[in-house]
């Protein structure tokens, strides 16, 4: 009999450092018993269980047996060899195919055919799981100890895994704050607590100093389930991470009163956000630059400094595209066919809208999905070095067929 007292107190501990619910703990205990129990007293290929009584401490114990007939499982006599048949692992699996289409071989320790089974239960089904108690055991030899303890490891990593994936899966898409464990080959490894999270090289800000031990924020891109230990990818350059740091800056993108748009962001340099409002009377731009510029320049600051263009979006292709080449002042925009768009502005603007090698345009064009042309109104034939830029293919093409679409509603 088991001193409940005493391993409540454990179970609850290893829950609480494990950050898991003390049921499953519970449950790896009664999976690390069973495997000690069968280990001693049963055979290889029976299904053994336990039930651990939380209230008396008394166990009870029981095999399985699966009911299959000639064509859910295949009989195969002691000693023969079946050509070509791959070597099988116990599983607890049964009646399903093997990776290469065999169905399980019968075994007279976990099977128990219709017929046989009938005697027992009338009614009983194909498939169907019959319970034959066991005798209650409670002394295991030194094997089957380690047995269990390799078992109760194996089941509470699984539970600890699980529960991290289901908890960080929840937040993807959000924001963490996580302190930097070490950079390694482009890498940058962050403690988020439970787990650690990664920065791939190309998730990083450009030219972001990352120190050891530094508490900076991230965006949870993804979560990886295929290794052995949940691999949190964490980001800083996707734009999605500019428009959740805006919620948590101005409550009225967090109220859903102003509502961000389109994002346009080239990491380390500039962002482009399009903001309008859903109630009137609320001016986007000015909720977002907030009182002297507090939360934009709060935005900034944690992107390290990154420059910011919040504009005002707008249903008018036109004055949406005129907007999106701020701060240069445009003074007309031509509309073509296939979302291509011819922009004049005065001659003084010219540089301002085209921006330091192009930048202002190409985010311009990233952020309205057209393709732009930065003309000078004094010479609008003349084609300006660097003033062409052209949105994602995909981005254009998915647009143009929203807009046909949109006609052939109308």
């Amino acid at each position: 009999m088991f001193n409940l007292k005493e391993l409540k107190k454990a179970v609850d501990q290893i829950a609480q450092e494990k950050g898991v619910d003390a049921q499953k703990v519970f449950e790896a205990l009664e999976a690390s018993i069973a495997a000690a129990y069968k280990k001693e007293y049963c055979q290889r290929g029976e299904v053994v269980k336990s039930k651990f009584d939380q209230k008396t401490g008394a166990l009870e114990f029981w095999k399985i047996k699966t009911v299959v007939d000639e064509t859910t499982v295949r009989i195969v006599e002691e000693g023969e060899v079946v050509e070509g048949e791959p070597r099988l692992e116990i599983s607890g699996r049964e009646g399903a195919l093997s990776e290469e289409g065999l169905l399980p071989r019968y075994n007279p320790d976990r099977h128990l055919f219709l017929a046989e089974a009938r005697v027992i239960k009338p009614d009983v089904q194909l498939g169907e799981e019959l319970i034959f108690p066991l005798e209650t055991h409670e002394d295991f030899g030194r094997i089957a100890a380690q047995t269990a303890k390799q078992v109760i490891l194996q089941k509470l990593r699984e539970v600890e895994r699980n529960s991290i994936i289901n908890e960080f899966q929840n937040k993807v898409g959000e924001i963490i704050s996580g302190v930097v464990q070490r950079y390694d080959r482009g890498n940058v490894f962050v403690d988020l607590g439970r787990a650690t999270g990664i920065v791939f090289y190309n998730e990083s800000i450009p030219g972001e100093h990352y120190s050891t031990g530094s508490r900076m924020r991230f965006y949870i891109l993804a979560v990886q389930e295929e290794s052995r230990v949940p691999g949190i990818i964490l980001s800083r350059s996707h734009p999605k991470f500019v428009s959740r740091l805006f919620e948590l800056e101005v409550p009225e993108i967090s109220d859903g009163v102003v509502e961000i748009k389109t994002i346009a962001r080239e990491p380390g340099s500039r962002t482009k956000i399009a903001v309008t409002s859903k109630v009137e009377g609320i001016d986007p731009v000015g909720s977002c630059v907030g009182q002297r510029g507090t939360r934009v320049m709060a935005v900034s600051n944690e992107l390290g400094q990154e420059k910011i263009d919040i504009i005002q979006w707008s249903e008018d292709t036109e004055k949406f595209i005129s907007n999106s080449l701020s701060p240069a002042r445009v003074t007309r925009v031509e509309i073509s066919p296939r979302r291509e768009a011819k922009v004049f502005v005065p001659d003084d603007q010219l540089s301002l809208a085209i921006g330091k090698g192009g930048q202002n345009v190409r985010l311009a064009a990233k952020l309205t999905s057209w393709k732009i042309d930065v003309r000078s109104q004094a010479k609008p034939d003349e084609v300006q070095e660097g003033g062409i830029a052209a949105a994602l293919e995909e981005s254009v093409s998915a647009q143009i067929a929203a807009d046909e679409e949109k006609k052939s509603e109308e």
